[in-house]
């Protein structure tokens, strides 16, 4: 994920917060927010993954005349090749397993954020159900207008040797 621009918005912090239900008033009320330690308005801890929207290669973000993930028949909107045999699914399964943000100051309205992303460790593990695990950490960096570190996100997936439960 590269983003190029991401500007924090009071709003979009005020209706972040209420879509995960959490209405703690720090994350909307200014005269509230004045009063606490951060002194302001601050966003919650998971805001910063927001900022996908504003990657246009973000794989979740819907592309006008592409299927995509929750439209169309199929539960997806990606429909599953048959195999040989008659059964559907691919080989192995990937999830995301694991997300962590580490803050390095509050992200407040006004901040205006880049986010840089790399490949981080990588790792093994074997299940019996599952069979070989393989992990990898994807790290972004967010800094804002200054170029000062904001925000250290880590995400950890995990591909699957065999599908469960197909």
């Amino acid at each position: 994920m590269a983003i190029d621009k991401f500007a924090v918005e009071a709003s979009h912090i005020m209706m972040f917060a209420r879509s995960v239900g959490d209405e703690n008033p720090i994350y909307h009320d200014a005269d509230y927010a004045a009063g606490t330690e951060a002194g302001s308005i601050i966003a919650p801890p998971t805001f910063a993954q927001a900022s996908a929207q504003f990657d246009p290669d973000y794989f979740l973000r819907p592309k006008t005349g592409k299927p995509w993930f929750g439209s169309g028949k199929e539960a997806t909107g990606i429909k599953k090749e048959k195999k040989e045999g008659g059964s559907s699914g691919a080989a192995a399964g990937g999830l995301h397993a694991e997300q962590h943000f580490e803050y390095h100051r509050h992200l407040k309205p006004g901040d205006v954020l880049t986010g840089t992303t790399f490949p981080g460790k990588s790792w093994e593990k074997e299940s019996k159900r599952a069979g070989k695990l393989k992990f990898s950490e994807t790290v972004t960096e967010y800094r804002d207008q200054n170029g000062e570190l904001v925000i250290t996100a880590r995400g950890v997936g995990v591909v699957t040797e065999k599908v469960i439960g197909t």
